[in-house]
């Protein structure tokens, strides 16, 4: 079986680390990676999504934090303090700063973000093939009010810095409108036999992915079925700032609005939290084959539970 998976960060990678588990020894896990959170610090290019997804995956994320190495130090940092460089607000630890280092340097020299991805990935060895959404700059960006009145910021200060405090009044992915699917994207979802949506953000994660030009119609095109793995648990996300950027798109943060918003010609079937069961039959109406099952990632044995729920509403709703 050929899984394509489109993910974030921290959930995303979580949620694949149990799918897997679910899966036999024969199955292929091909991930498209969100590279819409992606920054320039200090004159390296930054992956957060990429990274988490292959330090989980590779065991050697930081699992109280989910994101960054374990067993980190900072020793860098606070050198950067010293000189007065910043921002001090977005912490990379020493380890963490060694990936940025591998990967700017190849950039530099003409590699490409899929090479540099692969060559990345040999070191920790994830299970999965990782490709990122797209080769080129994407960098998504949230326009905000505040007492410096209306401007746009990236998504990593807007979430790192001010921790959503402040209301999001547009998402906007910058570069995604001009940008290519990665090698190997559109292939991977073409080929595929099941198309699973994490429970990674829908806006600022997925709808990212989705924003490549070409992405979303392969997507809706293939064969495969599509089924989806609701963040929004009783009305509000489990962990992240889904709702407030939700709401700059203007869709309600339920369980039940974030399936209709994808809608029914692009996702075949929706799992929900059994705490929003009543979710199901609205979700069915929409055209949409729709479950209730425990949706919380607390060990990899329940994560891998809910993979298991996904790959079987695949087969149920198999077109």
């Amino acid at each position: 079986m050929r899984i394509v998976a489109l993910a974030g960060g921290i959930g995303g990678a979580r949620f694949l680390r149990g799918l897997r588990e679910a899966i036999g020894p024969e199955d292929e896990i091909t991930v498209i990676g969100n590279t819409g959170d992606d920054i320039h610090l200090f004159g390296l290019k930054v992956c957060p999504d990429l990274d988490t997804v292959m330090y989980t995956l590779g065991g050697g994320i930081h699992e109280e934090q989910g994101w960054g190495r374990t067993e980190e130090t900072w020793s860098i940092k606070a050198e950067m303090k010293e000189y007065g460089v910043g921002p001090e607000w977005f912490g990379l630890g020493d380890r963490d700063f060694a990936t940025h280092l591998v990967r700017s340097q190849m950039l530099t020299a003409g590699y490409t973000l899929s090479q540099v991805t692969e060559a990345l990935c040999v070191r920790w060895q994830p299970g999965v093939r990782l490709l990122p959404m797209s080769d080129d700059r994407v960098e998504t960006h949230v326009r905000i009010t505040d007492e410096q009145g209306t401007r746009a910021i990236h998504f990593q200060e807007y979430w790192v810095k001010l921790h959503a405090a402040v209301d999001a009044e547009a998402i906007v992915p910058v570069g995604a409108d001009t940008a290519k699917p990665a090698p190997g994207v559109l292939e991977a979802l073409a080929e595929a036999d099941v198309i699973l949506f994490p429970p990674s953000n829908p806006v600022v994660s997925i709808g990212t992915i989705l924003a490549v030009p070409g992405i979303r119609e392969a997507v809706a095109a293939a064969s495969a079925p599509v089924v989806g793995l609701s963040p929004i648990i009783g009305g509000a996300p489990v962990r992240g700032m889904a709702d407030k950027v939700l709401a700059a798109v203007g869709v309600e943060a339920t369980a039940e609005a974030v399936a209709l918003n994808y809608g029914s010609a692009l996702v075949d079937g929706w799992l929900v939290d059994t705490v929003d069961e009543a979710a199901v039959a609205a979700v069915e109406a929409g055209g949409i084959a729709c479950r209730a099952v425990p949706l919380l990632m607390t060990d990899v044995a329940a994560t891998a539970e809910m993979a298991r729920a996904a790959l079987a509403l695949a087969e149920q709703v198999r077109r």
